[in-house]
């Protein structure tokens, strides 16, 4: 996957980005990069789901050549915020698919939330571009579709998800094969919260993440785990390694991002400040590595770095996905879209904290559950698991108010 990237800096003129969710955490801050090295890059195109305000206004500082708001209905209002400028302004999920195809564009950043990312990063791997993952369920739900569709297309894929920019970097250069790879996990806000506690955890309190800033959905994912369990499975696809070689470990610092144990028992590591600016920075330049004016690590002010294994029984969602990953086939998907469904039913104060991997997992228990998907049932997947999902959280909200 990782062979061409030695070249991919070699063309003179910027380096033509689209940014699919742009104004997302991730979208933001890899704005700021472009920024940053306004003379290596320049943002091609932007996208949005709802936040056309926002579009409207990265539209007038970076002025791409075209913007898509993905839900129609902002359309006109985007439309007319830039009627003064040549941007094209489409609307609609298709547009996304189509917009990552333009000749002009050499790499994908795929920083969209959910499910919602993988079509129009099938699409733009099939147009030959390098994509930069931070859409982490696109390998997620179909990660062997994905694999398959890289080799075809000789695309190599970046990752942009800090612990796995940090796996990337410590493989580069090694010939032998990973024994074991160590994903580092924050433990997120709930991490010394016995089970009676987590019972009070309110929306407010898992959106305070100790160390990192991120949107929404995935700051609760960290806050259930259910964000390392996918990030499990996507190292699984992206680095080649089977579940029992992937060993969550539990970092408070967020200083070691991630690290990879070779067969001689040496073990490389990839240390930094939380800061989402670094793996995107170094997604856009690889193979240099540009001067940037972020933090450094202050080796004087760490007075202790300290390692934990995982609750899974607290944290359930790291254990299904662990499942998930060993029974294969679309049931990554199936926990995707229910655990999409719960997420977003506990962000509304209609789900409870500990009911989230309760009814995921009877989500898996009752989906059709297929060995050898293709895209069109991963799609089908994608509706059913997230039906079932929703009929369960009508009842266990019944039951809540009883």
């Amino acid at each position: 996957m990782y062979g061409d990237l030695l070249n991919m800096n070699q063309e003179p003129r910027k380096k033509q980005i689209a940014i699919l969710g742009s104004t997302g955490s991730i979208g933001t801050q890899a704005l700021q990069v472009i920024a940053a090295h306004a003379d290596r890059f320049e943002a091609r195109i932007l996208t949005a789901n709802n936040h056309w305000e926002l579009l409207a206004e990265q539209a007038r500082s970076f002025r791409p050549a075209a913007v898509v708001i993905a839900n129609e209905a902002h359309y006109p209002a985007l439309r007319d915020a830039l009627a003064d400028l040549p941007i094209a302004v489409y609307a609609g999920a298709d547009a996304l698919c189509q917009v990552v195809e333009s000749a002009e564009v050499d790499m994908v950043l795929t920083a969209m939330v959910g499910f919602a990312g993988l079509p129009p990063t099938i699409a733009a791997i099939k147009s030959g571009k390098p994509i930069a993952l931070a859409n982490k369920e696109t390998m997620v739900v179909a990660g062997e579709l994905i694999n398959g569709l890289c080799r075809q297309h000789q695309v190599p894929i970046l990752p942009v998800d800090s612990e796995h920019s940090a796996i990337f970097q410590s493989i580069m250069g090694e010939v032998s094969p990973i024994e074991k790879i160590i994903l580092t996990a924050s433990g997120g806000p709930f991490r010394t919260f016995t089970r009676k506690l987590l019972e009070t955890v309110t929306p407010a309190m898992a959106l305070k993440h100790p160390n990192w800033d991120m949107g929404a959905k995935i700051t609760i994912d960290s806050a259930t785990m259910m964000n390392k369990g996918f990030e499990v499975i996507e190292a699984k696809w992206l680095f080649g390694v089977e579940a029992d070689r992937i060993q969550v470990v539990v970092h408070p610092q967020s200083v070691v991002h991630s690290a990879v144990q070779f067969a001689d028992g040496a073990v490389k590591a990839q240390l930094g400040v939380p800061d989402m600016r670094v793996p995107i920075q170094l997604a856009f330049s690889f193979p240099e590595r540009l001067h940037s004016d972020f933090d450094r690590l202050d080796w004087f002010a760490m007075h202790s770095l300290t390692f934990e294994r995982p609750d899974t029984e607290r944290f359930r969602c790291l254990a299904l996905a662990y499942e998930a990953l060993h029974q294969g086939g679309n049931m990554p998907c199936i926990v995707n879209a229910a655990n999409e469904i719960v997420n977003r039913a506990f962000l509304e104060g209609r789900c409870s904290f500990l009911a989230m991997p309760d009814i995921i997992a009877q989500t898996m228990q009752r989906a059709t559950f297929i060995q050898q998907p293709t895209y069109e049932d991963y799609l089908e997947t994608d509706k059913e698991a997230r039906r079932m999902a929703a009929e369960r959280l009508r009842i266990e909200s019944i039951s809540y108010t009883i």
